[in-house]
């Protein structure tokens, strides 16, 4: 049986194809995809069931709120600098910019419900307001890793991706996100993350 995986989105039957409100339109993925995403979620649910497994994606999502562990690793760098808080200074302000752009630009083109409104009742997470395709703590994490490695060259590269890769699996751990959501933001978050390195360094 051939599995055909092409990423394709579409308006729901029975939605309008056109609104006079965009906030209105709300438009999901195909049923490959879905199935996907679906299948991720059933796999990772053993793993849901470990406390430690609780604790640390716990932390990682939290972590990523706001970006809060990308500011504080570049502000810590910055210590003692006046450079290096510059480039802390424009890369704070370029988060931000990213952040905007997603969560209140990309998102609302697609409105994609979550897989839980509230979050896996396990985890200790914030409940989000804003839709879930692409995943606003991926994008952010991607963005904020690919410009990082770029600021601290070398073995620290490494320990950047794996951060991020940890922040952006943590919002399918803890049902917030669908797999899908993670990946698209990972390869937004990239591009933006490569058109903005020039401005930091």
């Amino acid at each position: 049986m051939t599995c055909h995986t092409s990423v394709r989105w579409r308006t729901p039957i029975g939605s309008p194809t056109t609104s006079p409100a965009l906030r209105h339109r709300r438009v999901e993925p195909t049923v490959n995809i879905r199935r996907i995403d679906d299948a991720f979620d059933r796999w990772l649910e053993p793993a849901r069931l470990k406390g430690v497994v609780q604790g640390l994606f716990s932390f990682l999502s939290r972590a990523g709120e706001f970006s809060v562990i990308w500011h504080a690793v570049v502000w810590l760098r910055a210590i003692g600098s006046t450079d290096r808080a510059g480039e802390a200074l424009t890369f704070s302000l370029l988060l931000g910019a990213e952040s905007l752009i997603v969560n209140q630009g990309v998102k609302r083109l697609f409105r994609r419900s979550r897989p839980d409104a509230n979050g896996d009742g396990r985890f200790n997470v914030r409940t989000p307001v804003t839709s879930s395709f692409p995943s606003g703590h991926s994008s952010s994490a991607f963005f904020a890793a690919t410009i990082l490695v770029t600021l601290v060259p070398g073995a620290w590269a490494a320990l950047f991706f794996a951060v991020a890769v940890g922040v952006a699996l943590s919002r399918v751990m803890v049902r917030l996100h669908h797999l899908s959501d993670i990946l698209g933001g990972a390869i937004v978050g990239t591009a933006l993350g490569l058109l903005a390195v020039p401005l930091v360094g």
